[in-house]
Order: C-alpha cells, then structure tokens, then sequence
C-alpha cells in the first residue's frame, strides 16, 4: 500500500512538473505589459476629461466598427464633461431599433440620450461570422476583466502608487504590441501576432490603429501611442464611471475613523483615569 501511495505520489508530481515546464515553454514569447502612469490611479487619482473625449473619438472612429459599448448610455456621456445638448446630437447620429409600432412592426430611428451603445452587428452569430468565426468582445468592462491580480503584500502598496490595476495597462500594451513573430512561433493564417495577448500571443484583430487615423480638435499628437492610451483610459472608465467619487467616499470614511478612533481614546483615558488603582 505504501509503494502505491509513493508511485502515484511521483507520477503526480511528474505530471505537474511537465505541466509546468509546457505552460512555460508556451509563455516564452509572452511579454508583460509596461506600468503606465494613469491619472486616475492612486488614491487620490481622478480622470483627466480630455483623454477620456479623446478616448470616445477612438473608440467611434476605429473601435465601434467591431466592438460593442452594451452598458454605457448615451447619457451617461454627460460625466465626460458634455452638455446636455452635445449628448443629444451625439445620440442622434447612431441609428436605434425602435417598436414594435401600433402594426407591430419594428423601424429605425434616430438615438436618444437614454439608449445604449449599438452593437454593429445584428447578433453574436453574425459577429463570428464577419470575423472569422470569433464575436468580437464587448469593451465596456474590458479595463477591469483584464485587470492583474496582485497578492500580498502588493496590492497594500499599490493603494499608495500610481498603479491603476493592469487593465489599461494591458489594453494599451494590446494595441501597440503587434509585431513580427518569432522564427520559432507559427502563427495561423489570417491572425496576427502580438505578444501580449493573453490567449496564444496570436490574435483575429489585425492592428487596428495607425498615426492620424484620428483627428484630434485639442493639438494632442495624434499618434498610435497616444491613441492606445487615451482609448485605455476611456474604457477603464466605461468599466468603473464612478471611480473617483468612490475614492472621495474612501477617503472621508478613513479620515471619519481616524477621527472616531481619537475620541474613544481619550475617551477610555478619561473614564480610566477616574478609577481607583
């Protein structure tokens, strides 16, 4: 029984240290992506408006041709520093499923301020088959769905650094990463390489981005670089809108406690200093 018990225990341990050595032959190519600086990350980090209209004008310009935005309204476009009107005329340029009508039939019209971002395609089938047999990904939660999970004690520090939890960092390594492959790495025709991708280093997107493929209004370069990073930023908060004002809310509930903390203090010193010793 105990000669079993150690022969699988080897041949366990033989699997796993195979195992392992494939994943890391797999990864060999795989490149991690560089630690930007955000303005939004840190504890006191907040958007930078600009970047993130910037970052809307990518998005419409290359992005939306393939990419779905399913949980951002148009109205929500007001945080970005919108009027009101601006939101109207933005919407009113997609053109929305309506109905069904009194006949109950379904028609077109012009958006408005209440609905979503359109998928450009009818249906997910439909999406795989213009691309290959692959549906694009909807990038409204792209930023936090690739965020890197740091252990401890990283993710301690990371509260007071620039850190901004990898996904922007990612996206923006995504999209300037493309690059010839490996004379050792096959790459199947009809993809593309990129060594930051996480599934195969091997993607359907070709390069999506290219120097003045988007006119900037505010003289920002307008360069694939600085498009990555602008759309990142704009999709990191498509993913988390409401971050700033849940670390304004962190903030004030830290300094409540500190607060709170000081006054049971010297309220124990008080009580305690009355008792007989």
């Amino acid at each position: 029984m105990k000669k079993l018990v150690t022969t699988l225990l080897s041949a366990l341990l033989a699997t796993g240290i195979g195992l392992s050595a494939a994943s890391a032959a797999g990864d060999t190519h795989s490149k991690e992506p560089h630690q930007l600086k955000w303005s939004f990350a840190g504890p006191f980090g907040t958007y930078d408006l600009q970047q993130l209209q910037r970052g809307l004008k990518v998005y419409t310009n290359v992005c939306s041709a393939c990419h779905s935005l399913k949980y951002i309204a148009f109205r929500n476009l007001e945080a970005l520093g919108y009027s009101e009107a601006q939101v109207k005329s933005f919407a009113a340029e997609y053109t929305i499923e309506g109905g069904p009508d009194d006949a109950g039939d379904m028609f077109d019209r012009p958006g408005i301020p209440a609905d979503y971002f359109p998928s450009p395609y009818p249906n997910a089938e439909a999406a795989a088959f213009a691309n290959g047999g692959a549906a694009p990904p909807d990038l409204s939660l792209m930023a936090k769905a690739r965020a890197a999970h740091r252990g401890f004690p990283r993710f301690v520090f990371d509260i007071f650094t620039m850190y901004a939890e990898g996904g922007p960092d990612y996206i923006a390594a995504l999209l300037t990463g493309y690059e010839e492959a490996p004379h050792d790495v096959q790459v199947t025709e009809g993809t593309y390489y990129n060594p930051y991708f996480l599934a195969g280093n091997a993607l359907a997107m070709a390069p999506p981005l290219t120097d003045g493929i988007v006119t900037y209004d505010d003289g920002t370069p307008e360069t694939v670089q600085q498009y990555a990073k602008d759309v990142s930023a704009f999709l990191m908060w498509t993913a988390e809108p409401h971050l700033t004002e849940r670390k304004s809310l962190g903030f004030k509930v830290i300094i409540f406690l500190l607060i709170f903390s000081g006054l049971l203090y010297l309220t124990k010193k008080a009580v305690w200093s009355r008792v007989d010793h």
